[in-house]
């Protein structure tokens, strides 16, 4: 293999970009949530991903596609905004502490979803 498929990468950094959003909401967040934030990320991305693919033939939509595609470039551009948005999530608690930030964590787990989702068809082609 001579390049990374592109899919990977941007689900790697939205992986590591909701890391620093549950570490960020463990420390400045409410105190003794830290277990919750990583349970509910685990358990909402990974059910995301095993179900995205029924729910799609179940309700009659196209089929999903990868979020970046090789005859388009401007797709990675756009994809790009999945981290970014992540780490402008994770930058919440630092400026307001002391809050539970469970529904911050669901929604960015559920992006690193949707990226894990496409890496997983992209490599499937």
């Amino acid at each position: 293999m001579n390049r990374i498929e592109p899919n990977i990468l941007l689900a790697v950094s939205t992986g590591v970009a909701l890391v620093l959003l549950i570490m960020t909401a463990a420390t400045f967040g409410e105190p003794g949530n830290t277990a919750k934030y990583v349970i509910s990320a685990v358990v909402c991305a990974g059910l995301f991903v095993a179900l995205n693919g029924w729910m799609a033939r179940r309700m009659n939509r196209p089929t999903p596609q990868p979020v970046i595609h090789a005859a388009s470039p401007g797709t990675a551009a756009w994809a790009g905004l999945f981290p970014l948005l992540v780490i402008a999530a994770a930058v919440a608690p630092v400026f307001l502490p002391g809050h539970d930030y469970g529904l911050l964590i669901i929604i960015a787990a559920v992006w690193f979803g949707v990226t894990v989702d496409s890496a997983v068809r992209a490599n499937r082609r």
